[in-house]
């Protein structure tokens, strides 16, 4: 029994002696640390923005006129195109207005007309019907003349004729004063020209009148806000729909103005939202503010979405990725490798289990990893993380 308990203590002795061995051989192999690989492939740089996806125009239809109601064509959510046909209004009255001002520009119509096709050529043979008159009276005054010098008649009888010249004189002006009046150049024309223009104008007041009736949308969009029945009586200041206008998707977004110099119209770019990262969209810049937020040291862009997903939403939060550089083949490393000390840049590499520090040049520098035009090779393996002293002993584990 004695030798049975002095056995077992010796045993447990053996067994923590190992595990001391075992963790004391473990620390002076040093910690595990986690370690990048450098490779060769492609890399671009990209500046990382939050945005949103811009709110269509709102717009509220009512009416300009005071009127009752008789059809409401559309429901809310109904997609409109533009100049369809929305809301139809009582029109009796306005066709009335309208058949009536129709009939007045025909009567203006025939009046003036008639001043050109009847009354004028009746002027113009009025003038040649006098001018007759007239020379005939004159010749035959002439002749009087010679008849009273050679005694013939008496001076009574060419007084009378005289007097018959003068009246003959007197209707030619008169015939001639109608026809100018009645040129077409004249009083009277004129005065039919106006009459018709102003019947035409009523006339056309009535038809705009009477296409007020019928409500229409003005652009194409999808009906929110349907606030109008049957029946009801509305009025100019009264809101009778709502249409959210359906046009281009655009984001907008506020860049760091430090990144001005990589941006340009055109320029390319990714976007996803959060809901559904796995479903990123294409983009393109097309507006960038000449000014300058203070208050944020930003600038607004504005991007077009020409393929929109159909889960995007007015006022959505998205995450835009503009690439600015690209190198299809270079040595690249993860971003969190990078030690940087004002213009200085080095990584620490770990060889042979030790820590080593190692000045590089970098180069484009993308979302997670950043080219290294010199200081390393491929398949050298960089610390990630927390930086440690140098000559350290490290164990590592590779970042999958």
């Amino acid at each position: 029994m004695h030798w049975l308990k002095t056995h077992s203590k010796q045993a447990l002795l053996l067994v923590l002696l190992g595990l001391a061995v075992f963790f004391i051989a473990q620390k002076l192999r040093g910690p595990v640390v986690e370690v990048g690989l450098v490779e060769e492939g492609p890399i671009e740089q990209s500046i990382v923005v939050s945005g949103r996806v811009q709110a269509p125009n709102r717009i509220e239809i009512g009416s300009v006129i005071t009127g009752r109601v008789v059809r409401v064509l559309v429901e809310e959510g109904a997609v409109v195109a533009p100049g369809q046909a929305l809301i139809q209004l009582e029109s009796a009255e306005l066709q009335a207005a309208l058949a009536q001002a129709s009939a007045a520009e025909a009567g203006a119509a025939a009046r003036d007309a008639g001043v050109r096709e009847l009354t004028q050529p009746q002027a113009a043979d009025n003038v040649a019907q006098a001018e007759a008159q007239f020379n005939f009276a004159e010749a035959e005054l002439k002749r009087y003349r010679e008849l009273r010098d050679k005694g013939f008649i008496s001076d009574s009888r060419l007084q009378e004729q005289e007097r018959q010249l003068h009246i003959a004189k007197s209707q030619l002006t008169t015939a001639r004063t109608g026809a100018r009046a009645q040129d077409s150049n004249g009083v009277q024309a004129r005065e039919a020209t106006v009459k018709l223009q102003e019947a035409r104008a009523a006339r056309q007041l009535a038809v705009a009148k009477l296409a007020q009736a019928t409500i229409r949308a003005p652009v194409a969009g999808t009906v929110l806000v349907r606030a109008v029945e049957p029946g009801d009586i509305v009025s100019p200041e009264k809101r009778l729909l709502v249409i959210n206008s359906r046009g281009e998707t655009r984001l907008t977004a506020q860049i760091d103005e430090k990144n001005l110099p990589y941006l340009r119209i055109d320029q390319p770019a990714r976007a996803s939202s959060e809901a559904f990262p796995e479903r990123n969209f294409a983009a393109k810049l097309y507006y960038i503010s000449p000014g300058v937020d203070i208050t944020r040291g930003s600038v607004e862009a504005r991007f077009r979405v020409s393929e929109p997903p159909d889960y995007l939403r007015a006022e959505m939060t998205v995450s835009i990725d503009i690439g600015i550089a690209r190198k299809d083949r270079a040595l690249t490393a993860p971003l969190d490798a990078l030690r940087e000390n004002g213009s200085e840049r080095s990584v620490q590499r770990v060889r042979d289990g030790r820590v080593q520090s190692v000045r590089i040049e970098s180069g484009v520098r993308g979302s997670r990893r950043f080219e290294i035009i010199s200081g390393v090779t491929a398949g050298d393996r960089l610390l990630l993380g927390r930086g440690i002293t140098d000559g350290s002993r490290v164990r590592t584990r590779e970042r999958p």
